[in-house]
């Protein structure tokens, strides 16, 4: 493993941003103080102009292996999520097998060791009939990110819509619960009375079928769960400005037992989308109308909303195609989120040291990761180095998504990420200044977690 040391950079970390040097070594941050020499042999980066970012964490991922790899491969996915500055990932269990096992979830993690660019977690999977080996999984607390709840309608037998089976978790799950909440009647029943009134649905009537009540009817049944059994409760994909009334910005997130995320598509797309890109925006929970965006951005920035994700799920482009009832749910995101924020930093509306807490510290706590998610000494050497003076346009070609598409074609962000490295390995190495280079001789880490929920 080489050693590198970072000279003049702006490192954005904890809320400050700080001309610093940064050395790495054996895979870790060694040390970081304004001047530092290093006598032997060590890599010299010169980061004049630019600025150094602690890798993202995404905690929402579909990685779709098993089972699923014509969509994608862990291989493929972790490959672009580097080159997007997501340095660590946690993979959702609905892949073929479901992961409803600890065996069938330790065969994903052998797949993780053996394939992953990016550090990995996986989450165990619920279903109506799985709760004890689900409670097997408090064993693991240092080694599984958490046990992941579809209240709402999923892929295979992952729809947990019994509610015995959801006090038991609730009360006896010693991890993290994450919850998919949309009301699985409110939604058939929408889809029902739509339907009667129009044979033919359109993009744009998905977020009429999910609605609002959807979204809140679940998620407050969720978070009265977790208040009744004191459960470590963390929603995924909040959509709507109603939800947010469930989640308080008075205490800190360390002291947290409810906290939320927000994707990114959540933050940029608006029902107005669907008129020009359809059905490649169709996600679960849907992108709802513009005041519920502009809604989430205030509670990201005060806190409310504790992480940024990307929910990346992709598709062949075939099975994004109509009718209604034949395009799929999900939508191709790894790549791009830290370009996406930084664009919103350009245009005034967050600033670089939120972007680096609700994209990595923020997840590093919600999730008590050890030693990742912030530039510390004795922290793994997982970093992103940033130019906020190039430009990055997102085209076919420079996709490294397995499905091969992208809703966010033909844009041109206002940054561009230089180079990414994960546990001191320097994985990307952009072309903008020569051919873009990949290390893939080292694998990424398991990540480890602490054992106190």
């Amino acid at each position: 493993m080489q050693n590198y040391l970072f000279k003049n950079i702006s490192v954005v970390n904890e809320n400050t941003i700080s001309e610093k040097d940064v050395y790495i070594k054996n895979g870790r941050i060694e040390k970081i103080e304004r001047q530092i020499e290093i006598k032997g042999r060590v890599n010299e980066i010169d980061g004049e102009g630019k600025h150094l970012f602690p890798g993202a964490i995404d905690d929402q991922v579909h990685f779709r292996e098993p089972g699923l790899t014509h969509k994608a491969t862990i291989y493929t996915e972790s490959k672009a999520a580097v080159a997007g500055g997501v340095t660590s990932f946690m993979e959702m269990p609905n892949t073929i097998p479901n992961a409803l096992t600890p065996e069938l979830l330790e065969d994903k993690y052998v797949i993780g060791k053996n394939n992953s660019l990016a550090n990995y977690s996986f989450f165990m999977g619920v279903s109506n009939t799985n709760a004890e080996e689900v409670l097997k999984i408090n064993k693991r607390k240092n080694d599984v990110c958490g046990v992941k709840i579809f209240m709402g309608a999923s892929t295979g037998n992952m729809l947990v819509d019994s509610e015995p089976a959801l006090h038991k978790i609730f009360s006896g799950s010693e991890l993290l619960i994450a919850t998919h909440c949309e009301d699985e009647k409110i939604i058939k029943e929408n889809y029902k009375n739509l339907k009667a009134q129009k044979p033919i649905l359109a993009p744009a009537d998905h977020p009429v079928i999910r609605n609002e009540n959807a979204c809140y009817t679940s998620s407050s049944f969720a978070v009265a769960l977790a208040k009744k059994y004191n459960s470590r409760l963390h929603i995924l994909h909040i959509t709507t400005e109603k939800e947010l009334e469930l989640f308080t910005n008075q205490i800190p997130l360390k002291q947290k037992r409810i906290t939320a995320e927000v994707c990114v598509h959540h933050l940029h797309f608006t029902a107005d989308d669907y008129e020009n890109l359809g059905y490649l925006i169709k996600c679960n929970p849907a992108i709802k109308e513009a005041k519920n965006k502009e809604a989430l951005w205030e509670a990201l920035l005060d806190n409310r909303l504790d992480v940024i994700a990307t929910d990346h799920a992709p598709h062949t482009l075939e099975e994004k195609e109509g009718p209604y009832e034949h395009a799929h749910s999900g939508l191709p995101l790894v790549q791009h989120p830290l370009l996406m924020m930084l664009q919103y930093y350009k245009q005034g509306r967050i600033p670089l040291e939120k972007i680096a807490e609700k994209m990595s510290h923020a997840v590093a706590d919600c999730f008590r990761i050890k030693d990742r998610g912030y530039i510390r000494e004795g922290n793994f050497a997982d970093l992103v180095v940033v130019d906020l003076n190039q430009s990055t346009t997102v085209k076919k070609e420079n996709l490294l998504y397995k499905c091969g598409w992208s809703p966010l074609e033909g844009v041109t962000f206002p940054a561009a990420i230089l180079q990414t490295f994960v546990n001191g390995n320097l994985v990307y190495n952009n072309s903008i200044y020569g051919n873009t280079t990949w290390d893939e001789s080292i694998k990424g880490h398991r990540m480890l977690f602490e054992a106190d929920r």
